[in-house]
């Protein structure tokens, strides 16, 4: 099966992370973790609670479940994946620092290869210096990575730019996956031709 690289990390976002891992394959892709390290990862859920008594003006994190990168970002060969999918919660705060996720992230956008970003995972995209010039959403709060490093932020479900396909947060996958997968079996086609 194609492969569809997916960088995380300790805090990585679940929600934002299981949908991918498990619909990629109903599509014939296979979804490879990858992270600091090949080892097991700390996941978190991110919500505003809906009754809270003391009201949160930002999400609240807690444990959720763990994920295991199979291969560390040092060991990837980007030229052997077909997509990128940025996943967010916090690990993206710091994975935005490691040099050779960077340089993985800068191969997919300039072979034009499709990249799925949400949430804090614009974060990754931005300290790659990729997007510039692009339109992009993300998660409100997050909107200067995107200004900050000379692209548009939108604050809509899905923006499509080229082959940066990005959303706000899972809440919007039902507009997010139709898009990527359908730019992905492109990608594959034009690959095998």
């Amino acid at each position: 099966m194609p492969k569809v690289l997916m960088p995380i990390g300790d805090a990585t976002e679940m929600m934002d992370t299981w949908y991918p891992y498990f619909r990629l394959p109903e599509d014939g892709f296979d979804i490879v973790v990858a992270g600091p390290e090949a080892r097991w990862y700390h996941g978190v859920m991110h919500e505003i609670p809906p009754n809270a008594s003391i009201p949160w003006d930002i999400t609240r994190e807690q444990p959720s479940y763990h994920i295991r990168a199979t291969v560390a970002f040092r060991d990837v060969r980007a030229e052997e994946y077909v997509g990128l999918f940025l996943s967010g919660g916090r690990a993206p705060e710091y994975l935005r620092y490691d040099e050779h996720l960077l340089e993985i992230t800068r191969h997919f956008f300039a072979s034009g290869k499709p990249v799925a970003v949400t949430c804090h995972g614009i974060e990754i995209a931005a300290a790659a210096g990729c997007l510039k010039g692009r339109r992009a959403t993300t998660v409100a709060k997050c909107a200067l990575d995107i200004t900050q490093f000379g692209g548009l932020y939108v604050d809509e479900p899905v923006v499509i730019d080229g082959n940066l396909i990005t959303s706000r947060t899972w809440h919007d996958y039902s507009h997010l996956f139709k898009p990527f997968i359908a730019q992905l079996q492109a990608y594959v086609a034009a690959q095998a031709s």
